[in-house]
């Protein structure tokens, strides 16, 4: 059996898009969480139905590849599928084309359900992978994992306070915010004469409302490694490989 694929158009709009008109990476999140979203919602599993059981979907993992990143008022086509699950993670893959068809962008992620009652990850419920005709299999592909920061490295740090509207209806940070944190350490300089071409990021533990949260970035010439923390837990980690146009 092979899993369900979905695609959408969209137009990249002034909003999406940074001071060189190129797509945000945090926007690109958003966008591969709205085709999955409606990827979900056209199937009679959209958040309502997910919440009744008890649970919310949740990342933890994304692997992302990007050849080049669209600009403003581009015409490009989201694709998605729910492609593989066992009994605790589900793997989904993206992708974002071009009008002519070519992948800019093509992206893993590794989710899984969370209980509302325990903040606990939970099995996944059965009737929610069905509709997707995704693969059960026991091994799911293994992501690549984010370097841990050396310790011994020169570290750029940034405060932040967690914001109402940073918070999704899961109760905790939208993804996507992450990585405006994460990349908001380095200088506009960098960000407007270098792309990303891989990026890497693990979360580990939930950011909520009101949290203090801490960006770390030891950045070098070609590649970027990236924490998150909250006092002294970590929530996320990132790797980011960077290239100049």
């Amino acid at each position: 059996m092979s899993a369900q694929t979905y695609t959408e158009p969209h137009r990249v709009v002034y909003y999406e898009a940074d001071d060189t008109g190129h797509l945000t990476v945090a926007m690109l999140i958003n966008l591969l969480v709205l085709v999955s979203d409606d990827q979900s919602s056209a199937l009679g599993m959209d958040t309502q139905f997910v919440n009744s059981l008890g649970v919310g979907w949740v990342v933890t993992q994304y692997h992302l590849q990007i050849t080049r990143l669209p600009k403003l008022g581009d015409q490009v086509t989201l694709k998605t599928k729910a492609t593989a699950y066992n009994r605790y993670f589900a793997y989904r893959e993206y992708w974002l084309m071009d009008a002519q068809g070519e992948t800019l962008a093509y992206a893993e992620g590794i989710w899984v359900t969370m209980s509302y009652a325990t903040r606990k990850i939970a099995t996944i419920p059965t009737e929610l992978m069905a509709p997707y005709e995704s693969d059960q299999i026991n091994r799911l592909p293994r992501l690549p994992r984010p370097e841990r920061l050396d310790p011994a490295a020169t570290t750029v740090v940034k405060p932040y306070t967690v914001r109402y509207f940073d918070i999704d209806n899961n109760g905790h940070v939208n993804n996507a915010h992450y990585f405006d944190w994460l990349l908001d350490t380095l200088p506009a300089e960098f960000l407007r004469t270098h792309r990303p071409t891989d990026i890497r990021i693990r979360f580990e533990n939930e950011v909520k409302y009101g949290h203090q949260v801490a960006s770390e970035v030891v950045p070098t010439a070609t590649k970027t490694q990236h924490q998150i923390k909250v006092g002294n837990t970590i929530a996320a980690l990132a790797t980011v490989a960077w290239t100049t146009d």
